[in-house]
């Protein structure tokens, strides 16, 4: 459910809520690079149930440890301190707390998360709290104390409104729960609220895809979500599928589920502001903007991804290894990498066609842009002159359009507008990462 790692290809799970952009992704921009990370992830890894078809990093527990994972993160920060590549801003920019359950672990997790990281740091006007909750724990208690800490921005794991789908699932929240939720997360002064709805469910669940989502709409909520069922290996739902028990929607069913959704919400005000994302205007979230600009980014807790140009690393995925690891003092790292020129342009390209802006074709030579201009000829695309950004239906198939224009810029060589090779001088960093 929640953004634990950067950005990755693949299906149409969302990486959280995102911003417009003011203009196209330039392809040979340099990534920023602060003196200072502004931007924070934190996992937080205890769940009542695991869902059939959950992946994520979560620990099925009675009763979440909040004492336990606070001591936790404080001591993953004392660490990073003395390593000194990340070095928190004295003003955050935007903090995303997603799980697992963030509303499982009460009304005071908040408030001593603020502890951990500084409450000095999360006083600026501008900052974007989100946290994330399941409707049958996010009760008034926790929306009092999430509200008094300074949470400003709540996402809601409806995934649907039909009972029968949410049992099948193993939710433990029903419909009225979601909409109890949004009206408990009113009366406490969260106008900012989101809710993720699960599509491309097995045919045999007889779905009402066009049903949740007038339930939704109805509710109006500023922000949706787009969730696209996937049968993970090692998850119940991937070994029922894999053991020819249960049957995936067709190609043509995901992708019509997916094109109704866009025309229903944008007929009702919603921008499609990026492949998975709907906002009211003036409600599109900010924190994943950070993943989409390549910018730095702290991911604390168990699986959280890292990031600083030209770094990438994260954490170990599992609580009980994390918690061991950073109780002994020592970096909870599982791997790392430094990305080279060629992975940072084609990741730049798949980041940039997420979004509703697109990308910027002023620094591309002939071959990438005849690509481009026969994308909007295809209806795949709009643009295709100084600038590329994909429609639904291209988005449908985001992976192969990205991989054939990173092999068209690859043609168009050195000289088909390609800007030199290493502009500028690399930042430095310490630790591991060098």
């Amino acid at each position: 459910m929640a953004p634990d790692e950067a950005p990755s290809s693949g299906d149409l799970l969302s990486t959280g809520p995102s911003p417009r952009r003011d203009g196209p992704m330039r392809l040979w921009a340099r990534p920023s690079t602060p003196s200072a990370v502004s931007s924070v992830y934190v996992h937080a890894p205890f769940c009542a149930r695991r869902c059939l078809y959950c992946d994520f990093a979560v620990t099925v527990v009675r009763e979440a440890n909040l004492g336990g994972w606070l001591a936790a993160l404080a001591r993953e920060l004392e660490i990073l301190a003395a390593e000194g590549s990340f070095p928190l801003a004295p003003s955050l920019a935007t903090l995303f707390v997603g799980g697992g359950t963030p509303s499982f672990l009460g009304p005071g997790a908040m408030d001593g998360l603020a502890g951990v990281l500084g409450r000095e740091r999360l006083k600026g006007e501008e900052l974007e709290w989100t946290a994330e909750a399941n409707p049958e724990s996010f009760t008034g208690g926790v929306a009092r104390g999430w509200r008094r800490a300074g949470v400003n921005r709540v996402s809601l794991g409806a995934q649907s409104f039909d009972p029968r789908v949410l049992g099948w699932m193993g939710r433990l929240h029903g419909p009225l729960d979601v909409e109890r939720a949004v009206m408990l997360g009113r009366a406490q002064g969260f106008e900012n609220l989101s809710l993720d709805l699960m599509f491309g469910l097995p045919p045999s669940l007889a779905r009402d895809w066009v049903f949740d989502l007038d339930r939704a709409l109805v509710l109006g909520v500023p922000h949706v979500s787009l969730y696209g069922l996937t049968a993970e290996t090692g998850t119940p739902l991937g070994r029922a599928v894999g053991a020819g028990k249960l049957v995936m929607p067709s190609e043509e069913a995901y992708r019509e589920e997916f094109l109704e959704a866009s025309r229903r919400l944008v007929a009702e005000g919603y921008v499609h502001y990026e492949v998975s994302n709907f906002a009211l205007p003036g409600f599109e979230a900010r924190h994943n903007l950070v993943y989409w600009a390549q910018g730095a980014y702290l991911g604390l807790g168990n699986s959280a991804h890292s990031h600083r140009h030209p770094f990438r690393r994260w954490n170990l995925k599992d609580w009980a290894a994390y918690q061991s690891e950073v109780s002994a003092g020592r970096a909870p790292w599982a791997a790392g990498e430094r990305l080279g020129e060629r992975e940072i342009l084609l990741e730049r390209i798949w980041l940039g066609l997420r979004t509703g802006a697109g990308i910027s074709l002023e620094d591309l030579g002939a071959e990438a842009r005849g690509l481009a201009r026969q994308w909007v000829l295809d209806g795949l695309a709009r643009g295709g002159v100084d600038a590329l950004a994909l429609e639904p239906e291209g988005w449908l198939i985001l992976d192969h359009l990205v991989l054939a224009l990173d092999a068209a810029v690859e043609k168009d060589g050195p000289g088909g507008g390609r800007a030199p090779a290493n502009p500028g001088a690399e930042p430095s960093a310490t630790g591991p990462m060098g």
